[in-house]
């Protein structure tokens, strides 16, 4: 299966082993929770699902690269205890808690979570020493003589052995204990998380284009080369970092990511044409609706993979534009439930300026939690650390204009009223650009089947799809009808196969 539905599979496995019966125990006895064992090529997101799932469940998570570690940190050190039996005395072995098992324990005392996933990446690589351990824990759930609380999955990652020359196999008594999960490399679900993730746009554009230098994996005479989706996500971070810091991006920096030569080299190519078109396209201005006659002359009459690369051009941008709309929308959303939070402490007559302190102790507080538990990815952070800011900055207003507990309030609403005002605005300029988009395309393709294609990738966009289906775009509902008929759809497919095929 695909990596999104591995994920699905094991956040349902987590839910069914979490159910209860009507007396409090669990539906599944812990003794039959058996573990997952996830295999799949590297690269492909394993791990990323494990925090997908912990944030969007609400359960704590421990992750471990299990090579790491030594039989004395997973097991514990062992030290000699007295005990005594039938009147003598004895001396016995026990041994001190596993890191990993403490590591749980610590996480469920700092955050109050009782239910999580303890994820141990790379698990058919372990030492030789250590391997026996390993199989105890996924049979028994127990390292030396100590036992994973209950409510907790374990969940387990490896790779084939044509991927690694460590891999050790599972015997049959062990893989008969384990929930086995095989995954494959994706590059439609790829799309969709990226597109969710905001990687950048000359990365995805470049793939879509060549799909089948989305994953590679090659064995040479120079050893083994390869591209993986993990090694694409990085380098699009890095690519973000260089274009702020004014650093070029060229052949030798891509195949620190993408070590694949051949692939690194056609991605730089690929990277330098991008700009260029960002250049002569100017998509800033199409999205203010300032194109020239020369730009729609341009495009129209441009090679298939250079319109596809502006298509992805002009779709990047409507994306980051959608996502700051849905970013605000959030913030207005969680700020007014702090307005609530504050007005039922004002009305117990607490201080206004401590009301916001323990207010924003409490989000701060909440956030820490979430961090510890291995939930907080990096747009809740972003998102709370706004929250906070405000909060802090709500409460230094009132200190500074002086303002009276009885009218905190008002005043903390007036400025909660510029928040809406800059959602507002975020919203009527992305719908701008939108409307923009459309009418450059339709005067450039008319009804063309690059209309549908940039259709069809706002659908599937997910801060795309949410800003139509929050505002509207009277556009792109008109020109979606036309994907409500299936000969329509495969003829676009024809058409472009027939065209590629030409090239």
């Amino acid at each position: 299966m695909n990596i999104k539905q591995a994920k699905e599979e094991i956040a349902n496995t987590l839910k069914a082993y979490q159910t209860r019966d009507d007396l409090g125990n669990y539906l599944i006895p812990a003794v039959r929770q058996r573990p997952v064992l996830l295999m799949g090529p590297p690269g492909i997101g394993k791990t990323q699902i494990m925090e997908q799932i912990a944030s969007e469940t609400g359960v704590g998570l421990v992750a471990y690269t299990i090579t790491h570690h030594t039989r004395q940190s997973a097991v514990g050190l062992p030290f000699i205890e007295k005990r005594t039996y039938g009147g003598r005395e004895f001396s016995v072995t026990e041994y001190t808690m596993s890191e990993i098992l403490a590591s749980v324990y610590d996480l469920m005392e700092r955050t109050g979570i009782k239910e999580g996933i303890l994820f141990l990446d790379e698990i058919n690589c372990v030492s030789e020493t250590l391997a026996p351990m390993m199989l105890q824990f996924l049979q028994c759930k127990t390292f030396g003589n100590q036992k994973l609380p209950e409510g907790w999955l374990i969940a387990a990652a490896g790779n084939p052995p044509e991927y690694n020359k460590s891999v050790r196999d599972f015997d049959v008594v062990t893989l008969d204990r384990v929930k086995r999960i095989d995954v494959e490399e994706d590059f439609a679900v790829w799309k969709e998380y990226a597109r969710r993730r905001g990687l950048h746009g000359a990365v995805v554009s470049y793939l879509d284009i060549k799909k089948e230098n989305f994953y590679r994996i090659e064995t040479t005479v120079d050893g083994i080369q390869f591209a993986t989706a993990r090694g694409w996500e990085d380098l699009s971070e890095l690519i973000y970092a260089y274009e702020k810091l004014g650093l070029p991006v060229d052949r030798e920096v891509v195949e620190q990511y993408i070590q694949l030569p051949r692939i690194a080299r056609d991605f730089t190519g690929y990277l330098e044409l991008y700009r260029k078109y960002q250049r002569t396209y100017r998509v800033e201005e199409i999205l203010a609706g300032k194109w020239t006659a020369a730009a729609v002359s341009e495009l129209r009459t441009a090679p298939f993979d250079e319109k596809l690369s502006v298509l992805g051009l002009l779709l990047s941008r409507l994306s980051q534009e959608a996502g700051r709309v849905r970013a605000q929308d959030a913030l207005a959303d969680t700020l007014h439930t702090d307005l609530t939070a504050l007005k039922a402490r004002l009305t117990g007559g607490t201080v206004a300026g401590e009301a916001l302190r323990d207010l924003e102790q409490f989000r701060r507080e909440s956030m820490e939690r979430a961090a510890a538990a291995g939930q907080l990815d990096r747009e809740h952070r972003t998102m709370d650390q706004r929250e906070l800011e405000i909060l802090a900055r709500y409460r230094q207003d009132l200190l500074d204009g002086d303002i009276a507990d009885k009218d905190a309030m008002d005043a903390v609403r007036g400025w909660f009223a510029t928040e809406v005002e800059v959602r507002k605005a975020a919203v009527q300029a992305a719908g701008q650009c939108f409307d923009n988009a459309f009418g450059y395309l339709e005067e450039t393709f008319s009804d063309s089947q690059e209309l549908v294609i940039f259709v069809t990738e706002i659908t599937a966009g997910y801060d795309t799809s949410w800003f139509v289906e929050h505002f509207g775009c009277d556009a792109y509902f008109r020109h979606n009808r036309e994907l409500l008929f299936d000969d329509s759809r495969r003829r676009i497919r024809e058409e472009i196969a027939a065209e590629r095929s030409g090239e």
